[in-house]
């Protein structure tokens, strides 16, 4: 590997024309050219948020049907900080081996999972963290009031296939009370949080290395 396959330059134009498709990872990150490399760095951070999500699955209270977790805030930062492509390869991940077998879901894993009135959500991961991407990716993370829009965005598409799929388990007569009121108040704290934690980090990047965003 020489100093080509590399260029590090913290003085860079983040303009809003110069930042489109760009995400605050892809701004801190070196950049680089050799395209193994490439494959070498995008897979060791879709794995990254791949496991994130699968260990705040764990953080979890058993309520009912549907637990309450830190996923969503997980899912919600995977699009944001990778972007839509990445953000959703992160969550495809995390959806096929848990079906797989691998028992990172909230209630273990398998091919049974297919079962499991939760598992709408998890397919709702992989809409609301493309969602949450392609808005970040054209600059909605880079201020309060529109990153706040981008999770809010992200959180609701999250939702529909989730209450969807558990509608077969509840009907239609418990499905707001067991898969979604119970989680209204988490789920506000956690776009909250997401929604503060862009755009103040595009303004630490912007005052470390000097960059107009």
């Amino acid at each position: 590997m020489t100093l080509k396959n590399i260029e590090i330059n913290p003085v860079r134009d983040l303009s809003l024309n110069g930042v489109k498709n760009l995400t605050l990872v892809e701004t801190i990150l070196p950049r680089v050219e050799n395209k193994v490399l490439i494959l070498i760095r995008d897979f060791v951070l879709v794995l990254g948020f791949t496991v994130l999500t699968a260990i705040s699955a764990k953080l979890k209270i058993e309520i009912g049907p549907v637990p309450i977790t830190m996923q969503t805030l997980a899912v919600l930062l995977s699009g944001a900080l990778l972007g839509s492509k990445k953000g959703v390869a992160s969550q495809i991940t995390y959806l096929l081996g848990g079906l797989a077998g691998i028992p990172w879901f909230s209630r273990g894993g398998g091919i049974q999972y297919l079962l499991s009135p939760t598992f709408g959500y998890i397919i709702g991961f992989v809409f609301a963290s493309y969602l949450v991407g392609f808005l970040s990716e054209r600059g909605l993370d880079k201020k309060i009031e529109t990153s706040f829009l981008a999770m809010l965005a992200g959180n609701i598409v999250l939702y529909i296939p989730g209450l969807l799929w558990l509608v077969k388990f509840v009907g239609t007569s418990k499905i707001l009370s067991i898969g979604f009121y119970p989680f209204l108040l988490g789920d506000l704290f956690k776009i909250i949080l997401a929604g503060l934690f862009l755009p103040l980090g595009w303004q630490l990047i912007k005052r470390l290395y000097q960059m107009k965003i």
